[in-house]
């Protein structure tokens, strides 16, 4: 009975504080809101930098800071996007009315812009609502920062986010702290007990990257004398002394009485379940107590192989990965400095669906050319080469899929240059695998003219700059020349 009352309690004061929300957002203005918003988006981007720097162990504060950060971002994004509407409705009244003066004080122009179709009562409404949820956070700030103040510090940032960005694993953040929380974590008494953790996610999604970052933390370190990573398609023709055989050394330290490991397993779809089982087995001979094992596929029926719960990556939210890719582009410069070039970075952040790879490779295209009519091109090109490739293939063309493309350079004439291309059979190759890397990178495939090029070679996709340093390169195979 208490609960019942409780929950109608709850639910009463919950719609009193909406109805009461809800007057309050009327009797201010869009102009007024963005201000605050913008005050707001300052003061938690400034714990959400303090948090990343702190070695913070508990779970429940790392899901705060979590949501703090894709409130964070959501807000950048509604901000921008609103901005972007502002200064294109203003473009558009200063050509119509250049040749009269306004009469209009700021105020009443303000509401005549937002009455206009590009900005819309629901994009005033959101606007409203993202300040008052950062509102409501900042309510109880101080007592989060001071519990956040009790983490030791995992090293000194620097001042801001775009000087490492490019360096830096964006956005893994909690999955990272999960992980070396389970890593951590003892096992329950008994021989050969060693716990397994799943990770999942589709392909080119960052799971690699995290597993390196996760066995690269000195937590991690100090507490597993070995570290071991195997690669492969599947497990079906592994012994125990076989799999030991045909795995790498990514870390080992002097170890003080029995052996402890770490292994990880990177397979890239399902695993074999009697290989698995028969793996199990036959580790509990060399793997001392406390071992455990990390597993990443790309197929989530891995999950049920795990003795703890799985992380599955997804692609970042549009918001994330606008202030991902925003960073990359402008860096320190505030975007609204180009109004128009931030419109069409966020138009092609829309059309890159996520991809780390197509941001990294597009950033270094349009930081090369600041022109808009360039710009402009480069998204009509990107609109075109998913329509194609989505007509050549039967679906959007994924990171690890063949797909076509075309250089967008001009030729000394000063026409564009129109040559086509097939890039297939990928790979990535890592630093240590030796071997050259190709010469060719993709930005110059597209932004260079392609006379005097072989019919085939290969192409490198992009290096990264995070551990593991992948290279990701691509055969290329010159097809024709094709109007666009």
């Amino acid at each position: 009975m208490e609960a019942v009352i409780s929950a109608v309690l709850g639910e009463i004061v919950s719609r009193a504080i909406s109805i009461v929300a809800e007057k309050w957002c009327e009797q201010t203005t869009a102009e007024e809101d963005l201000q605050r918003l913008r005050q707001l988006l300052l003061r938690i981007s400034t714990v959400v930098e303090e948090a990343e720097g702190r070695r913070v162990e508990n779970r429940v504060m790392i899901r705060h800071i979590s949501t703090m950060k894709e409130q964070m971002f959501r807000g950048y994004y509604l901000m921008d996007t609103f901005r972007c509407k502002e200064r294109k409705i203003d473009h558009d009244e200063v050509r119509r009315f250049s040749f009269a003066q306004s009469k209009f004080n700021p105020a009443k122009r303000f509401r005549r812009l937002v009455s206009n179709t590009q900005i819309g009562r629901e994009d005033i409404k959101e606007l409203k609502q993202a300040a008052l949820v950062l509102e409501s956070m900042v309510v109880d700030m101080k007592e989060f920062v001071m519990l956040l103040m009790s983490y030791p510090r995992i090293y000194r940032q620097p001042y801001a986010t775009y000087l490492f960005l490019d360096k830096y694993m964006f956005g893994r953040q909690m999955e990272r702290e999960q992980a070396i929380s389970f890593l951590l974590q003892a096992e329950p008494p008994g021989h050969g007990n060693f716990g397994v953790l799943p990770i999942v996610g589709p392909a080119l999604v960052g799971k690699s990257t995290l597993v390196e970052h996760v066995c690269g933390d000195e937590r991690v370190r100090n507490h597993f004398s070995l570290i071991l990573l195997y690669s492969g398609n599947g497990l079906q023709d592994e012994t125990a002394s076989t799999f030991r055989d045909h795995c790498v050394i990514k870390h080992q330290s002097i170890a003080s009485g029995e052996e402890r490991l770490l292994v990880v397993i990177e397979l890239l779809n399902d695993v074999d379940e009697g290989a698995w089982k028969r793996l199990l087995h036959t580790s509990k001979r060399y793997m001392a107590h406390g071992s455990k094992i990390i597993i990443t596929s790309r197929s989530e029926k891995l999950v049920s192989v795990g003795t703890t719960e799985a992380i599955k990556l997804k692609c970042l939210s549009k918001e994330t990965y606008w202030y991902f890719f925003k960073m990359l582009v402008f860096g320190s410069t505030d975007p609204m400095e180009h109004p128009k070039l931030t419109s069409i970075a966020m138009e092609l952040a829309l059309e890159m669906r996520g991809s780390f790879i197509s941001a990294n490779c597009v950033a270094v295209l349009l930081r090369g050319n600041l022109s808009a009519w360039f710009w402009c091109r480069v998204l009509r090109q990107f609109r075109e080469f998913t329509q194609k490739n989505t007509l050549a293939f039967g679906q959007y063309p994924e990171d690890h899929m063949s797909r076509y493309a075309w250089s967008i350079a001009k030729t000394h004439q000063g026409s564009v240059d129109q040559n086509l291309f097939l890039l297939h059979d990928s790979y990535q190759k890592g630093p240590t695998a030796g071997g050259e890397v190709p010469k060719i990178t993709l930005v110059d495939l597209l932004s260079r003219s392609s006379s005097g090029m072989p019919p085939k070679f290969e192409v490198l996709w992009w290096r990264s700059l995070i551990p593991p340093y992948y290279n990701y390169i691509y055969a290329c195979e010159f097809v024709r020349n094709t109007t666009l």
